[in-house]
Formats: C-alpha cells, sequence, structure tokens
C-alpha cells in the first residue's frame, strides 16, 4: 500500500477481500512489520482552537485498530501529542471552556493570548485562569472528548518531551546530521538555504519562538541564536532582536523534524493522519526518518476530513461542535458507530439529519443481535465491529426509534412518555427497568436535538387540556371523517393525503384545515408535517383530540 492511501473498498467498512472491517486490514499491515509489545498507536495535534469533533477523527481511527490488535493478543498502548511547544501564530476567534461552552475570544482574558503572540502556548497563560497555560487547557479538552467516548488515550505533552530530556538525543542527532537534514528538507521545501539549522530556540529575553541559528556545538548541547521575525501566514510576529544561548531543552524542532522524532522517541508502530500530512509533511517524515534518524517510519493510515452539516469545520467560522454537544444529541455508541465507516471516503456528520445517523445504527444493532435481515457481508460487519462499538453487550436493550423519541419530547411528563411508548409496543411488558430507562433516556436527547435544529419536532403538544378552538359545523364532521380515517390504520403520508382530501370534500380551505390540525395539537398556527407527526402519536390521544374529547 502506498502510503497516501487508506484501505479502499466501495463499502462501508472497508478493508480487502478477506476482511470486513477496514480496521484489521490496518492491523494485518503492523503486524507485518513484527512490533514488540506495547504496540503504539499515536495522533496529535497543534492546540490552535476549539477541539471539535473533526480533531476526535484521529483519535477514533486509532481506537478502532488499537482494539482489533488487543483482539489479535497484543498490548497496545494510544498515545496523543499535543504540539503545545508550537508558538501561537495568530488569535482563534472561538475558544471552549473545560465544562465545553464554545465563547468568543472577547469571552474571555484575550490579552493572555493577543501579548504572547509567537511564544509556546505552554508557555501562554490559559485565558480562562483555570489550568497551568492555554496549552494545557487545550489538552485537558482532548482528554475529557476520549473519555467522553471511552477511549483510553495517553495525552503526552510535547513540552515535557522536551524539558525532560526526552527529545534530546533525537535532536543532537539531527544537529550532527544537520547538512543531511538540509539537504532532505529542500526537496520538499524551497525556501531551505545553506544556514538552515533544524531547530528552533525559544528567546531567554521575549520568550518568543525564533528560527535564526547563528551556530551550535552538539557536544555542549547549545545553540547561538538571534531573536528574529516569525512569519504567521500573511503577518509578521516581531522578534525582539536578542542575541543569545539555548541548551537543546530550550526550544523545539521545526515540524517536519519532530514528527519523526516523536516516532522514535515514543516507539511509534502506527499513525493515522488527515490527507493534508498525506500530501505534505508525511513524504517528507518518512524521508527523514530513513535517511537523516536511520529508522523505519511507523505504519501510515490517510483518512478523508468530514464536514459538519456540508460545511467544513472551522473554529474562526463558528462550524464546530464538541463530543460533549454530540453526546447530549445521541448516545456514545452512535457516535463511535460513525467512526467505523471506510476512512477513506469523506462523509458529513449532519446534525440536522442526526435522526438517519441514529437509524443507521439501530439496524447495525439489530442486525449483530440477528434481529433483523441481512446479506453476508453486512451481518459479518456488524459482528466484527459492534463489540468495538458497544459499551455493553445487552441483547435485552431497548431503542426507540429516534424521531419517535423527538414526538414524546414533545411532552415534559415522564410516566406520559413511558406509557405511551408502552401502548404503541415499543417497550414490552417484561423489560427490565435498566432497558426502559436507558431507552427513556433517549426521548431527552431527541428532544434536545429537535431544540437545537428548530426541526418539525420542536414543538410543545398540549396533552393535559384540549385548546379553545373555535370550530364551523362543516370542519367538525372534517374531523370527525379524518379520525375515522386514522383510526382505520394508516401511515403517515396516507394519513397526510387523506387530509387534503377531507378539506377539499367539505370545500375547506387546505391551509386553514391543517391550521386547525396545529392549533388542536399545539395551540399553535403552525407546525411539522402533519400526518406523519399524527402517525408517531399514540392513536388513542389522536383520536380523542381529532373528536374534541379531550
Amino acid at each position: 500500500m502506498s502510503a497516501d492511501s487508506a484501505p479502499a473498498d466501495d463499502r462501508d467498512g472497508g478493508g480487502d477481500d478477506h476482511h470486513v472491517f477496514w480496521a484489521d486490514e490496518v492491523a494485518d499491515r503492523i503486524e507485518a512489520h513484527d512490533p514488540d509489545d506495547p504496540i503504539i498507536i499515536k495522533g496529535g495535534i497543534s492546540p490552535s482552537g476549539v477541539p471539535h469533533l473533526g480533531n476526535v477523527n484521529e483519535i477514533m481511527r486509532g481506537y478502532f485498530v488499537a482494539e482489533a490488535l488487543r483482539d489479535r493478543g497484543h498490548e497496545v498502548r494510544q498515545v496523543f501529542t499535543a504540539d503545545d511547544r508550537d508558538p501561537l501564530r495568530k488569535l482563534p476567534r472561538k475558544l471552549a471552556d473545560l465544562e465545553g461552552n464554545i465563547v468568543e475570544l472577547g469571552d474571555v482574558n484575550a490579552g493572555a493570548l493577543g501579548r504572547n503572540l509567537g511564544k509556546p502556548y505552554t508557555d501562554i497563560p490559559d485565558p480562562f485562569g483555570c489550568c497551568d497555560s492555554y496549552g494545557d487547557h487545550f489538552s485537558n479538552l482532548i482528554q475529557q472528548s476520549a473519555d467522553l467516548l471511552g477511549v483510553p488515550i495517553d495525552v503526552v505533552s510535547n513540552t515535557e518531551l522536551y524539558e525532560s530530556g526526552e527529545l534530546e538525543e533525537v535532536t543532537r542527532h539531527l544537529l550532527e546530521r544537520a547538512e543531511e537534514a538540509r539537504e532532505v528538507l529542500a526537496e520538499y521545501q524551497d525556501k531551505v538555504d545553506d544556514d538552515y539549522v533544524p531547530f528552533n530556540p525559544i528567546c531567554e529575553e521575549c520568550g518568543k519562538i525564533t528560527e535564526t541559528v547563528t551556530d551550535f556545538d552538539v557536544e555542549e548541547g547549545t545553540v547561538e541564536y538571534v531573536c528574529t521575525d516569525l512569519e504567521a501566514g500573511d503577518n509578521t510576529i516581531e522578534g525582539c532582536g536578542h542575541e543569545g544561548t539555548a541548551t537543546l531543552r530550550e526550544g523545539k524542532l521545526p515540524w517536519r523534524f519532530e514528527w519523526p522524532a516523536q516516532w522514535k522517541t515514543l516507539g511509534v508502530d502506527f499513525e493515522p493522519f488527515g490527507k493534508d500530512h498525506a500530501e505534505g509533511s508525511w513524504p517528507s517524515g518518512e524521508d527523514i526518518a530513513r535517511n537523516v534518524m536511520g529508522f523505519e517510519p511507523p505504519v501510515p493510515m490517510t483518512y478523508e476530513w468530514f464536514t459538519l452539516d456540508g460545511k467544513p469545520f472551522s473554529s474562526s467560522e463558528g462550524n464546530v461542535v464538541l463530543v460533549k454537544e454530540v453526546l447530549e444529541l445521541l448516545e456514545p455508541e452512535v457516535l463511535r458507530y460513525f467512526f467505523t465507516k471506510d476512512p477513506s471516503k469523506a462523509r458529513d456528520f449532519s446534525i440536522e439529519r442526526l435522526d438517519l445517523l441514529v437509524d443507521e445504527f439501530d439496524r447495525f444493532e439489530r442486525v449483530y443481535f440477528g434481529e433483523e435481515d441481512a446479506d453476508e457481508r453486512e451481518r459479518a460487519l456488524a459482528e466484527r465491529a459492534y463489540p468495538m462499538v458497544a459499551s455493553e453487550i445487552r441483547p435485552d436493550r431497548i431503542r426507540i426509534p429516534y424521531t419517535f423519541a423527538a414526538v414524546l419530547g414533545m411532552t415534559d411528563d415522564p410516566d406520559l412518555r413511558e406509557d405511551i411508548a408502552r401502548r404503541e409496543g415499543h417497550i414490552p411488558d417484561d423489560a427490565p427497568d435498566w432497558a426502559v430507562e436507558g431507552a427513556l433516556a433517549r426521548v431527552e436527547r431527541a428532544r434536545a436535538w429537535a431544540r437545537r435544529t428548530n426541526n418539525e419536532y420542536d414543538y410543545d403538544l398540549k396533552r393535559t387540556e384540549l385548546p379553545d378552538v373555535a370550530l364551523d359545523s362543516e370542519t367538525e364532521v372534517a374531523l370527525d371523517e379524518l379520525a375515522d380515517f386514522v383510526e382505520a390504520g394508516h401511515d403517515g403520508e396516507a394519513i397526510q393525503g387523506e387530509i387534503y382530501e377531507t378539506a377539499k370534500r367539505h370545500d375547506i380551505d387546505i391551509g386553514e384545515f391543517f391550521g386547525t390540525g396545529y392549533r388542536l395539537f399545539f395551540d399553535e398556527k403552525q407546525g411539522p408535517k402533519l400526518g406523519p407527526f399524527l402517525s408517531n402519536l399514540d392513536r388513542e390521544f389522536v383520536l380523542r383530540r381529532l373528536r374534541r374529547e379531550g
């Protein structure tokens, strides 16, 4: 497999001819390298903004490969590096507190960031004032995201790797071979001159990262530098001009060298990464690993990014969602299931149509338990991946359909919710208490989804009292006929069509007839698509309300 490819398959699950799940194909490639236990799986991120759901891609891809290897008897450690010695190059427009609330830069101590452009993230005060540094704050959020999904990762601070001396040996090695390093990097970057040195000291005077090394002494483990300007996109962060000396623990390697340095120091066996790295720093990284550092790079896997409601994730534009937010809308196992899908395909995570993802998961789960017909491959995939997705394997679990749960969320009465769900056959009479509790927990999530998206289920159903609606005799007859049609047993689309036909038969304005229905059920002038909505309600209540009996 080429370095910039991922397991390819047209069906969800990916993999090759003898594996239904892409993670097993990756596990094969890792085992082919005959790694020692524990096998090290790594991901990483620079703490530049809100750690959103898109950033979790790397954690989850690594998790499924780790689980596949554990199933084969391997000990696995999953690490996630916080590249927190990187310099802050620009101010993020949005941040997140430790409770997962996304805030504007103006809602926190923005000066803590603004005064520290060019400094390492771990040398910048936390603008929320709750952690040791901005970098530490960000790392805590990454750890929380993994914990919420039940993924055991060790967040490793780059700053700690430098300060503890763990990266010092590989840094010395690179400086000893500075000319070779420069020649290899020049194959991938245009701006590599004869004076290039692969080390960026921290200025002892102003605390900023500088890229200008004038001399170095490998034996002493020091570099001489001048604090010059740092280019940050279209902006320039001014250096202070100080000339000084730094040890190899008082700076950092440039990213193109830092990444392979992490592989060597941490003993990384496998790392998934986004397609931007596949086209950029991965080719240089494996070249540097083999031809400058003298070791084999880890097994790679490129994953496609996914979008959020059709748009790229963007902290600056506010198009982000945190793991904590998503888990207010669906169960952790549903979100884990999303990441079982073939990583070589671009996908959309749609909050607007979250019901489709939940329905897909519910089917996946039913297939695993043999409760739904499926072809051989779909059944094999469910049998392989579901145990990695589910917190517990419980055949007696109950899943109320997500949109029906949203309908139940239109009433606040928990007893009524359960009563309706039982009457409609979604909760068996002999269901254990834990299963009932789990089933009804979905109602709050579906209700939160309806309110977040302001969709057709975001209404307050008036169940306890009949709204005061003035009706003429012709409309009353029409409502009685519609009730008879509902009572006969029809699906939502049939009821929707009958509403039109009933209005026409009685020469009632169609819009007014729909409005009458909305007033009867919501005491509102408008509402969801009425036919499918009525079909999701308990029929006894619908008949009473259409017949104005309560």
